[in-house]
């Protein structure tokens, strides 16, 4: 390639005593799309009202390319749906389209962001073994679980505040579940109402809940389900104290979500938000919103217990991680549970859910589903966690990924490439349906020997 048709930027910024020298290489006329996305970033950036704006950039953008080992190779990026050869091609696009402030709040952890590194590292703990010689022409991957019949075993996970990504949000997301049959999750923090999400899904949706000890509210949530028509209600047990996105606070401020106006650049999303306005009453009497809503979020059986007593819909607890509270769900009459450590985002240093999932299954011994999430990139992963037992599979960073890039059609598009994927890895393994993928077809620390009899819900 000749100077002719290359193009290159370099410009210096200086914070302190440090200079900062950017230089970017581009062919043609794509250096003027690398200078708007530059500027589109200095100057939207929250990290230039830091005390050390140089400093805090650096440290964010670091940050985010340690938490992405996955990322696609530097290079053009997909202009449609169509043009992906896996989910991180629209991860790719996010990143590009984002702002800094919301990409950083979809790819970050907590603390040292170790469990994200973990979340991925497990599934390599683990290996298959491929049968030959089978006849595997035709794939059945339809499940049932909990009553409802699906055309795959990969779920949409819930997530909130999806109108960060995207204006159509989780309706989006509805729409590309309804196409594809795919069952959806819908978070207690959604920007669309449940209602919403119901017409555009054109059926039931699974509900996600907090459940305060403030009875009235949780009381509120379920009513509000069981009008809608879910037939399930989630329970997320890992709100037990808002995991520190130590990336995050350098600009959002102490208060996080609650407080917003330390950083005007916040304010436009998240300055009219019915937490941010709750925060502020909470404050002005003197009381930390988040330490308050820390206390409320603490569960215990005893809610539990009340829940299911309470309410007709099937439940369903997200976020157990030990053999032991799997047990006791069982022991409590829960319906399901979701091994689940909220993709790395409330707790550093835990083990990987894959990883955790063997000890579940046998705790659970087949008298409820045993679904999982955080960190599902791969076909291979989801077919690796049905080998360990796990009922379904849900996804959350890889649809958001898709809502992000493209809308609707991202999210269709991630869902196409991950059901690609998964039937090609059924072909190999030689496993027609589901129901022929068994603990035979894993080899790892806690896989074949350990799950022998192991029966999935």
């Amino acid at each position: 390639m000749g100077p002719e048709s290359e193009a290159f930027v370099a410009f210096a910024l200086t914070g302190g005593e440090t200079e900062y020298n950017f230089v970017f290489m581009r062919s043609g006329p794509a250096i003027l799309q690398s200078r708007r996305t530059l500027l589109r970033f200095l100057l939207g950036s929250p990290l230039l009202l830091a005390a050390r704006p140089m400093a805090a950039a650096e440290e964010l953008l670091e940050a985010i390319a340690q938490c992405e080992p996955d990322l696609s190779p530097v290079g053009e990026l997909i202009t449609s749906p169509e043009g992906a050869i896996n989910v991180f091609d629209f991860q790719a696009v996010a990143r590009q389209k984002l702002s800094p402030g919301h990409y950083a709040y979809l790819a970050t952890g907590v603390d040292h962001e170790r469990g994200l590194h973990a979340n991925r590292a497990g599934f390599g703990r683990f290996g298959l073994r491929p049968r030959r010689m089978i006849d595997v022409t035709d794939l059945d991957t339809s499940i049932e679980v909990l009553g409802a019949k699906l055309a795959s075993p990969i779920v949409l996970a819930p997530a909130g505040m999806q109108s960060a990504f995207h204006p159509d949000a989780e309706v989006a997301v509805a729409r590309a579940a309804r196409d594809a049959d795919w069952l959806q999750i819908l978070s207690t923090a959604s920007s669309k109402s449940l209602d919403e999400v119901v017409d555009a899904r054109g059926g039931p949706v699974w509900a996600m809940i907090v459940a305060p000890r403030f009875w009235p509210l949780t009381r509120w949530q379920l009513r509000r389900a069981e009008d809608a028509g879910c037939p399930v209600v989630v329970i997320t047990v890992d709100y037990v104290g808002f995991g520190s996105q130590d990336r995050l606070r350098h600009f959002r401020g102490p208060g996080g979500m609650f407080r917003t106006r330390e950083n005007p650049t916040c304010e436009g999303c998240h300055g009219s938000g019915e937490l941010v306005r709750v925060g502020k009453v909470l404050t002005w009497f003197g009381r930390d919103p988040v330490e308050l809503a820390s206390d409320l979020l603490t569960l215990d059986w005893d809610i539990v217990d009340r829940i299911r007593d309470a309410t007709s819909m099937k439940v369903v607890l997200k976020g157990i991680l030990t053999h032991e509270d799997a047990a006791l769900a069982v022991e409590h009459g829960v319906d399901g549970i979701i091994v689940s450590n909220h993709g790395a985002r409330q707790i550093d240093n835990s083990l990987s859910t894959i990883e955790v999932l063997p000890e579940i299954v046998r705790a659970v011994d087949g008298h409820i589903p045993v679904l999982i999430d955080s960190g599902f990139r791969r076909g291979t992963d989801v077919f690796t966690a049905l080998a360990l037992g796990a009922s379904a599979v849900c996804i959350g960073r890889p649809y958001l990924w898709g809502l992000s890039a493209f809308g609707e059609e991202g999210v269709a598009g991630v869902l196409t490439v991950l059901r690609r994927e998964f039937e090609t890895v059924m072909r190999h393994m030689g496993t027609r349906d589901i129901a022929s993928i068994t603990a035979d077809f894993a080899a790892g620390p806690r896989s074949a020997s350990d799950l022998s009899g192991t029966a999935r819900a």
